[in-house]
């Protein structure tokens, strides 16, 4: 599944190559793809035990973000996602559930966490964030309705 993603990300955030025909592909999966992002989010709270840095939801978890980021940078799926029941919530709730976690003690989501710089490369959880601010930035962008929900 993680391999799958990392191909549609590669996909998606190639803006040049993609036809109309796979954009419009790339819409209709947008409901599924945050589906299974708001159900698994709470799986990425697992990484911040340190034995739990390979969990396959949390990786999942992970990329499913990263596909979202990508095509809410797309003005033809950024409306459809904006609309998405949930999906902004989930995101703004996710951010302030690792934003806690990440104080509550030392681990992955700890702004002060230092971490070798080897870790810092191959750890998944790093940048994931940041990447929901910039799902929250992009959910919000020229759409009243969900700058007022946050």
């Amino acid at each position: 599944r993680v391999t799958l993603l990392e191909l549609m990300m590669v996909k998606v955030s190639d803006k040049n190559s993609v036809t109309s025909e796979e954009m419009s592909v790339f819409v209709r999966h947008a409901d599924f793809l945050a589906g299974c992002f708001q159900e698994n989010c709470g799986a990425v709270l697992k990484l911040t035990a340190a034995a739990d840095t390979e969990d396959e939801e949390a990786l999942v978890t992970i990329r499913l973000l990263d596909v979202l980021c990508e095509m809410t940078s797309n003005n033809s799926q950024l409306e459809h996602l904006q609309a998405f029941p949930g999906l902004l919530e989930t995101a703004v709730d996710t951010l302030r559930l690792t934003h806690l976690a990440g104080k509550q003690a030392v681990n992955v989501f700890t702004a002060t966490h230092a971490m070798t710089e080897q870790e810092e490369i191959s750890h998944p959880a790093v940048g994931f964030k940041s990447h929901l601010i910039r799902l929250i930035g992009n959910l919000c962008y020229k759409n009243k309705e969900n700058q007022d929900k946050v």
